[in-house]
């Protein structure tokens, strides 16, 4: 088993939001490298760990959320992600991936240092997430092209950030050192 895990974050959604509609173009454009880099990933015996908003559903499991999010009518963009039975998963109810979840528990009982991270909001979650991975000390490497966002201005600066004050990893999803 490898030292690095593939976070897909929040890439399990209803789109019901108030920026939905100005997320979705970049959803679209990002799904089918989201999708490659899961299945990369899967093939390489890489974990793959979920880390997805629960909806304000704090009763809430992989299930239910699957089971909601496939109901919807942004079906298409879920159902190429989704977990499958070797897949961990993780429920966030803010907008990092380790506040108050215990990811960072679990990357420290797989032997996990590198994450690599894809989903979405770039200039939001992955962003806050990358911050906070810095800050524990677990190396972080960004799929760009794996990640949508609201704002392309600020996901670009949020790139520029994540390289230069956390030395994050940017780089495309197809890269050769990512597994």
């Amino acid at each position: 088993m490898s030292d690095t895990a593939l976070i897909v974050i929040d890439m399990l959604n209803s789109y019901d939001h108030e920026d939905a509609e100005l997320l979705l173009p970049s959803v679209r454009t990002v799904l089918p490298r989201v999708t490659s880099l899961i299945e990369r990933a899967r093939r390489s015996d890489t974990e793959v760990i979920y880390v997805n908003d629960n909806f304000g559903l704090w009763r809430s499991h992989h299930d239910e959320l699957l089971d909601t999010v496939l109901s919807g009518p942004h079906r298409d963009l879920v159902e190429p992600v989704r977990p499958d039975e070797n897949s961990l998963f993780v429920v966030k109810g803010r907008h990092s991936i380790f506040y108050q979840t215990p990811l960072e528990y679990l990357l420290r009982q797989h032997g996990i240092g590198t994450i690599v991270l894809c989903g979405q909001v770039t200039e939001q979650c992955v962003l806050y997430s990358a911050l906070d991975a810095h800050i524990r000390h677990t190396a972080v490497t960004v799929a760009e092209d794996a990640c949508a966002h609201i704002h392309q201005d600020l996901a670009e600066a949020a790139l520029r950030m994540m390289e230069r004050n956390m030395q994050a990893r940017i780089v495309q999803s197809t890269a050769e050192e990512l597994f």
